[in-house]
Formats: structure tokens, C-alpha cells, sequence
């Protein structure tokens, strides 16, 4: 709103659409208008994080998984340590990327996933992505990792797997 001088209604709606034509609300934002991608991630970035409660077994759960474990958020990688430790988690994962690590080019665009899987040597035959936004997981499909989808419920070829509670899902794995 401010920095394109929009009401809220109109912030609202070239939100949604630079979130839906560029993957992120700051593609959109650094495409159409040259938008400094450090100081706007620092500012949208900048939340309270105490509404999140803390989920040790679900971080119990991502350590017994076999190999790395990696976050890969199209926020930056200081938002997601903040996440992770904030649900008391963040112990469980071998790194943490962010979108800074793609250069600022977001999920759902393969140089994106190009970048972080390049930079992990990511074996993607042997790899899952678990991910909130469908869209996100066509590229990693494509590139032969599993993937499954998180909260959302939606169909499509490229989601091998769908669950609304991540921790019983991975238990649910363990327990093979």
C-alpha cells in the first residue's frame, strides 16, 4: 500500500495477482516495479512469531527420517530459522534455504529449484518435497522426487502424496 500508493483493496488485489502470475507477492514486486527484495522481505518478514506452538514430535519425527534434511521457503533463510525454532524444530534439518539462496527468484521457477537442489547436490531419484502450494511441487515432480502436499487439498498428477497432519504422516513413514 504504501509504496505503490493503494488503498487496501487494491493492495489486496495486485497481491493475489503477482502472487498467482510470479509465484510470490515480491516477484511481482521486483518485476513490475524494482522493488529492493532484502528491505521488503525485512519488513514482511518482521512478524511475532509466538502464535506458533511448538511441536516436538513433529520435529522428532523429521529426525528419524532417513538423509538430509533440508527447508527450502520462498521467504528468506532468517524467516526460516525463526519458523523452525519458533515450532521447536529447527534442530531437526541439516540447513535451511531461502529464497536469498535462489538469487530471489522464486518457488514455483525451476531456476529456483536449479539453484537450492545444485547447491545440496540433491540426488532428486532419492529426495521428497513437502510443500503448502500445489504449484510448487510440478517442478520437483518433474524432477523425480516424490512430493507431497501439506494442508491443502487439491489433485493433480504431480502430488504422489496428500496429508492434513504432517506429524502423523511421517510417523506414519517411520513406522514401515
Amino acid at each position: 500500500m504504501r509504496e505503490l500508493s493503494l488503498d487496501a483493496a487494491q493492495a489486496k488485489s495486485l497481491r493475489h495477482d503477482y502472487w498467482h502470475e510470479h509465484g510470490t507477492t515480491l516477484a511481482g514486486m521486483m518485476h513490475h516495479h524494482g522493488t529492493d527484495p532484502v528491505a521488503f522481505l525485512d519488513e514482511v518478514q518482521d512478524i511475532d512469531f509466538s502464535c506458533l506452538t511448538p511441536n516436538p514430535l513433529l520435529g522428532e519425527a523429521i529426525k528419524k527420517l532417513p538423509g538430509r534434511k533440508i527447508v527450502y521457503t520462498n521467504g528468506s533463510s532468517e524467516y526460516a530459522l525463526k519458523a523452525t525454532t519458533a515450532l521447536g524444530i529447527n534442530t531437526a534439518f541439516d540447513a535451511l534455504y531461502g529464497i536469498d539462496h535462489a538469487n530471489y527468484v522464486s518457488k514455483p521457477h525451476k531456476i529456483a529449484f536449479d539453484r537450492v537442489f545444485g547447491d545440496i547436490n540433491l540426488k532428486t531419484n532419492n529426495a521428497a518435497m513437502f510443500e503448502d502450494d500445489p504449484r510448487n511441487l510440478a517442478v520437483p515432480h518433474d524432477m523425480g522426487l516424490k512430493t507431497v502436499l501439506v494442508g491443502v487439498n487439491h489433485d493433480a498428477e504431480h502430488i504422489h502424496h496428500k496429508t492434513n497432519d504432517l506429524t502423523a504422516f511421517l510417523i506414519s513413514i517411520i513406522n514401515r
